[in-house]
């Protein structure tokens, strides 16, 4: 780690591919936007990194880190498109995912919702005669002669990957173990996921379905992050490649082809930890980011400076229970399409023209009219992007809306592109107060930081819906994730489910129990090679009412576990309950669930770069452009964002333009540049 001076950070998005390169010795940074290639995403991202190595006149040799975002894992769960999985489970529990837990999606119709079909049909999920009861003793001796059936059945049906998951295998993995052993002999080109590996934590369902979805995904992420390494190898970059995890840190390429899923929230992740780098500079410390690109929009909320971890987290129809970061999605994005529904309602998304097409105005056979089309149609975009590289076509934009949404409804091109946004951000200020309000938050503390290639168009909407005060705009807000990548950390957690109860909690075993967690974590240290300066471990736990389904995590009071430590645990548990929910049960005894550590790793930090000052308003502007407002049409200064000096303030409306993103003024918002190239824009 004593040299990193080149580093560069890809984030791979569902429209674009955005790429960061920074010099950490004197905080030059380049940076880069090329269009995503989702029939080989590899391609995009070394694209990317030719493009920026170019500006900045190196090569691949001078890179010292590669930091990566990803959506391949998620792109996968959601679109159903994984490997053929067979599951072994103990006897008696074949049914386990079928069942579930007998609930519906919250937003989901009561009348109309179908269950989801499984990723892994009855037919493939073998029972195998085994058992261990709650404490780990054996009941039932493991049957290797029903494994090594089981092995061969799958072999024989060509499913190659293979999904291990028993009965109370979380207090101890030895069958586990021996049957992952087993199928490997007996199934050689298989590829087999231990829920001991991936999740050791109690709850059938929910571990079945994370180690069910880890080998899902497995092939497909494996061959990816080799194929990365390969082409940097061949391009002479000797550089570590490191994958951004759901929690908020990074991995070694090894660490995700062991366990993929922990990369479900790859992409986003990225960009909540960029939003917190961004707002800490500019001197907020309470922020809601909201991360806009051209599928979906991602909102976190960040309190205090730290974002929130979750545990009950979810990928598309499935909860994924391992720490991530709490983060709520809605399919809202710059190239979701807009359209007309059978009761004659206008919808947009969650359906979306991706990359290819892309919108109509891409003039690349899109014909669909999206969110993109309706910013154009309305002025809020030049008809250029990309620094001028990519010319946008007015007239389809126009003639998309027209034939799809305003002749149907019987309105003015600019009504149906009003209309068109005005549901996009309605459906992101829903999703806004699902992590600020029903967490209880009142947005209005908050300021907004609107991010990603399309963030900055909604900002200054989505303030006034939800009565912010402020929004800030980050320098280069289209490659923020990037940004994020680069100012993250190495990060792994590590969980063990330990059942403590009142009256007689058993200190010593949880000691004990995080003593093991923290040699986990010190192993994982080793193989990442962090420096044992740079090396922190923190211990957790996850504590409830005795009877409640349902757990909160909150930190270890103390460095050891005693008596004493666990009491102060157990008050700060009725603290943060009566937070959450109004009331605390003091009376009622808690139990210790499970315990974790997280292990973190430091990595060379950036720091915000200044910019100059003293420049002049009218040196930056460089075009006037006509916008349709709902009151009428206005003429509008366009402003070049590289022009912008320091302390720079100007009013709305206007339009500032830059190569990775534009931002909307509305004309009752009043915007400062600050000292680090924020926009800071407040309401009047």
């Amino acid at each position: 780690m004593s040299d990193m001076r080149y580093a560069v950070a890809i984030d791979t998005g569902g429209t674009f591919t955005d790429v960061t390169l920074f010099d950490r010795d004197d905080g030059r940074m380049w940076t880069a936007k090329t269009p995503s290639t989702p029939e080989n995403p590899s391609t995009g991202f070394m694209n990317g990194i030719a493009t920026a190595l170019e500006q900045a006149a190196l090569s691949p040799v001078d890179l010292a880190q590669v930091f990566h975002g990803t959506t391949v894992a998620t792109n996968l769960i959601l679109e159903g498109k994984g490997a053929t999985v067979g599951l072994l489970t103990t006897a008696g529990f074949k049914h386990v995912l079928a069942i579930g837990r007998q609930d519906i999606p919250r937003r989901a119709n009561l009348f109309a919702w179908i269950k989801p079909e499984r990723p892994v049909p009855p037919e493939r999920i073998l029972e195998i005669p085994e058992r261990l009861d709650i404490d780990g003793n054996t009941l039932v001796e493991l049957d290797e002669t029903a494994v090594r059936a089981a092995a061969r059945r799958f072999r024989e049906r060509g499913v190659n990957a293979v999904a291990i998951c028993f009965l109370n295998s979380f207090v101890d993995p030895c069958h586990e173990a021996r049957a992952g052993e087993i199928v490997r002999e007996e199934h050689p080109d298989a590829l087999v996921s231990l829920s001991s590996d991936v999740l050791r934590v109690f709850r059938e369902y929910e571990r079945s379905i994370a180690t069910v979805l880890n080998v899902y995904v497995m092939p497909a992420v494996s061959h990816y992050v080799g194929q990365l390494a390969e082409r940097l190898e061949s391009e002479g970059a000797n550089a570590p490649l490191l994958i951004m995890k759901s929690n908020g840190g990074v991995v070694g390429a090894g660490e995700v082809e062991r366990v993929p899923a922990h990369t479900a929230l790859s992409g986003p992740a990225a960009g909540v930890v960029g939003a917190r780098f961004v707002g800490a500079a500019a001197g907020y410390q309470d922020v809601i980011g909201i991360d806009i690109g051209g599928t979906s929009a991602d909102i976190c909320l960040i309190k205090n400076g730290q974002y929130e971890l979750t545990n009950n987290g979810r990928v598309g129809d499935w909860p994924l229970s391992f720490p991530m970061l709490d983060i709520n999605t809605v399919g809202t994005g710059g190239g979701s399409i807009a359209g007309i529904s059978d009761i004659g309602a206008l919808t947009v998304g969650p359906r979306s023209a991706g990359a290819t097409p892309g919108p109509a105005c891409y003039g690349r056979g899109g014909e669909e009219p999206t969110v993109t089309d309706a910013h154009l149609t309305l002025g809020h975009l030049p008809p250029y992007l990309l620094g001028g590289t990519m010319t946008l076509d007015v007239d389809a934009a126009r003639n998309a809306i027209e034939r799809k949404v305003a002749q149907p409804l019987g309105l003015s091109v600019e009504e149906a592109a009003r209309g068109i946004l005005s549901i996009g951000d309605n459906d992101m200020v829903g999703a806004i107060r699902v992590i600020s309000v029903e967490r209880g938050h009142d947005p209005r503390d908050f300021a907004l930081i609107p991010f990603g290639g399309a963030g900055p168009l909604h900002g200054g909407s989505l303030a006034k819906l939800l009565g912010a005060k402020t929004v800030i705009i980050p320098p280069s807000p289209g490659v923020l994730s990037a940004m994020g990548l680069l100012v993250s950390q190495f990060r792994a957690d590590y969980a063990r489910t330990c059942l403590e109860g009142p009256p007689d909690y058993d200190h010593a075993r949880m000691a004990q129990t995080f003593d093991e967690l923290e040699t986990e974590a010190t192993a994982w240290f080793d193989r990442e090679r962090v420096p044992a300066a740079a090396r922190q471990l923190t211990r957790s736990a996850s504590l409830r009412y005795r009877h409640q389904g349902f757990e909160l995590t909150l930190p270890w009071e103390g460095e050891s576990v005693t008596p004493e430590t666990t009491q102060a645990t157990l008050q700060a548990f009725h603290a943060l309950h009566e937070r959450l929910y109004t009331f605390a049960q003091h009376d009622t005894p808690v139990e210790i669930v499970t315990l974790q550590v997280a292990a973190e790793g430091s990595l060379p930090q950036p720091r915000p770069t200044e910019i100059p000052a003293g420049g002049s308003l009218e040196a930056a502007q460089i075009d006037r452009l006509p916008i349709h407002f709902a009151e009428g049409t206005q003429t509008v200064p366009v402003y070049d964002r590289t022009k912008l000096s320091a302390g720079v303030t100007f009013s709305g409306p206007a339009l500032v333009v830059q190569l990775d993103s534009t931002s909307l003024i509305h004309p009752e918002q009043r915007a400062t540049c600050d000292r680090f190239g924020n926009l800071i824009l407040e309401t009047d």
